[in-house]
């Protein structure tokens, strides 16, 4: 596969982009915030390291308000993310435009555990970037680079897909048309969520990264390496009893108009399918998301 993506964009009324096409890499820990702080911490140095200079400009502050992200406003993250105040949740977000989007954005969730786990509780975090950032560092240095953010992370999962990524999303203030003539064409698309999700799954992505306690219940590595034949996969073991599953050389934006879907995602996507995350709440929204989740393997 080459790199070739599609320009997606979605806007509000005024005209300000609301999601836009990017890569964006999450994970999900069924772990408290008090055990994973650290690692996470590190995870977001790493991605601020990587991305441009001045790429995250702005946070969300306690009272609901958009605030500039100069050096006090890193150390009430930092503080946010390291210090672990005692609380029921935990929540940052970051961004690189007050409003819209232009691709650079940061999103962590901590709910206090709950026994036995179940959704409601545990970690996530995800990070994004424009197409633009992996079109120039290419699929080599892109998945180098988030397996630097996975390293220290104890995921039972996480991915990394071609996305329409959205500022917690916010492209459901978006044309819903044109979302819809998006999710005709193009498959591959995620609908980035930084949500709890218990123990389970989200789907087959271009990166999906497996840990325990998920990849035990699936039956392990030799189950995946039986239920993915094909030349265009790769699995590498991480310490920690974990693993990445790579899909293809590039993410795949999986154009049903040029090409039917890959028969790696579709497995994957099959096989993953008795561990999906059901969303406990019957909304429109959370409906809508699970649709598309499953939408390669029904």
């Amino acid at each position: 596969m080459s790199a070739n993506f599609p320009t997606l964009r979605l806007h509000y009324r005024d005209g300000v982009v609301a999601a836009r096409d990017g890569v964006v890499v999450s994970f999900f820990m069924p772990h408290d915030h008090k055990i994973v702080a650290q690692a996470c911490w590190r995870a977001l140095e790493s991605y601020v390291r990587a991305i441009p200079p001045q790429s995250l400009n702005w946070y969300g502050a306690d009272d609901g308000d958009v605030l500039e992200l100069d050096e006090d406003g890193w150390e009430v993250i930092r503080k946010r993310m390291v210090d672990q105040p005692s609380r029921l949740a935990w929540y940052v977000s970051l961004s690189d435009l007050d409003g819209g989007t232009g691709g650079y954005q940061f999103e962590y969730h901590s709910w206090r555990i709950q026994h036995p786990l179940r959704a409601g509780s545990s970690t996530a975090m995800s990070f994004t970037f424009p197409t633009e950032f992996l079109l120039d560092q290419g699929p080599q240095r892109m998945r180098a680079l988030v397996l630097e953010l996975a390293r220290e992370l104890p995921f039972h999962f996480g991915y990394a897909s071609f996305a329409l990524v959205s500022r917690q999303g916010s492209w459901t203030a978006g044309d819903w048309k044109v979302l819809d003539e998006y999710f005709a064409r193009y498959l591959g698309v995620d609908l980035p969520d930084v949500d709890s999700i218990g123990i389970q799954a989200l789907g087959a992505h271009w990166l999906t990264f497996l840990g325990p306690p998920l990849l035990d219940r699936m039956g392990g590595f030799e189950a995946l390496r039986q239920a993915l034949p094909f030349p265009e996969v790769s699995f590498l073991p991480m310490e920690q009893e974990r693993l990445l599953v790579t899909l293809s050389e590039w993410p795949d934006a999986i154009d049903v108009e040029k090409a039917p879907i890959p028969p790696q995602y579709r497995a994957l996507a099959c096989f993953l399918k008795p561990f999906m995350y059901k969303p406990e709440e019957d909304d429109g929204i959370g409906n809508y998301l699970d649709r598309w989740r499953r939408r390669l393997c029904p």
